[in-house]
């Protein structure tokens, strides 16, 4: 497949004619943060399977479209949903969803997911903001005939998780006082197996502080872009090995649910205050 400036054009194209109007922020939604959806207010849902060229979901709790609205009094778009190389993806068809929302003209994406604790320091409902990721497996989503529309073929990432942004997701933990907020290093695994305690060990010791399957194909994709990017990890469970017990998606799923309403909150929070400081 030949991902062409057209190609990602024809994905845009059909949301310009149904959207209400261009967002200036992505979200993208987790394994079970879905529930932030229901705070869009004046919502216009376009489902995935309707989208040109776009990609499916296929895990159970991820509804699968679209979402424009208004968060804070902002205009966003949320892809309540999002899709991983465990599903079947290539690693060079994750770059579909950014590329088509910058197409669109988003100018800030804010990801979040649900992630597995390394660090001992950290529980079950913590966040932390991504302050880097470590990816030692699978390709780069950037393999193959380079776009220069998006960005150029070598692209510095040492600051992917944009540190104003970072900043501002510190600073807004206050809002949420319920909320026990970190920043950290986030290492990826493609899954979608849970990892074994031999490989959450070695994570430690290279530095990683959370676990999870999904976000630095965005991420990459992002930084390609020139998008500024924050990057919010849920931690729904103590990775394996930290804990004398074995892991499971009931564990995740009832973690996800017990901090959903803060969450929320906490991403309304700063879905305003970037439009506020960066798009004033």
């Amino acid at each position: 497949m030949s991902y062409s400036l057209e190609f990602f054009e024809k994905s845009a194209e059909f949301l310009r004619k149904n959207a209400p109007f261009q967002p200036e922020t992505a979200v993208i939604l987790g394994s079970c943060l879905g529930p932030f959806a229901r705070e869009i207010q004046d919502p216009v849902t376009v489902p995935y399977r309707d989208i040109p060229n776009f990609l499916l979901s296929t895990v159970e709790s991820h509804a699968g479209e679209l979402i424009f609205g208004t968060v804070a009094g902002r205009k966003v778009v949320c892809m309540s949903g999002r899709f991983h190389s465990y599903e079947g993806y290539s690693f060079e068809q994750l770059v579909i969803p950014i590329r088509v929302l910058k197409r669109l003209g988003v100018r800030a994406v804010l990801l979040t997911n649900a992630a597995g604790a390394v660090n001992p320091a950290y529980q079950p409902g913590d966040v932390m903001v991504i302050a880097d990721h470590i990816k030692l497996n699978g390709n780069s989503p950037l393999r193959g005939p380079n776009e220069e529309a998006f960005g150029p073929r070598f692209f510095d990432v040492s600051r992917m998780y944009t540190p104003a942004l970072r900043r501002l997701a510190l600073e807004r933990a206050a809002d949420v006082p319920e909320l026990r907020v970190h920043e950290g290093t986030y290492l990826f695994f493609p899954g979608p197996q849970f990892e074994t305690p031999a490989e959450i060990r070695a994570a430690r010791i290279l530095g990683g502080d959370a676990v999870g399957m999904s976000t630095v194909t965005e991420a990459l994709t992002a930084a390609h872009c020139g998008l500024p990017l924050l990057g919010l990890s849920v931690l729904t469970n103590m990775a394996a090995g930290v804990l004398d017990q074995p892991l499971s998606a009931g564990e995740v799923d009832e973690t996800a649910q017990r901090v959903a309403a803060p969450f929320s909150r906490y991403v309304q929070s700063l879905i305003k205050a970037i439009g506020e400081e960066f798009f004033a």
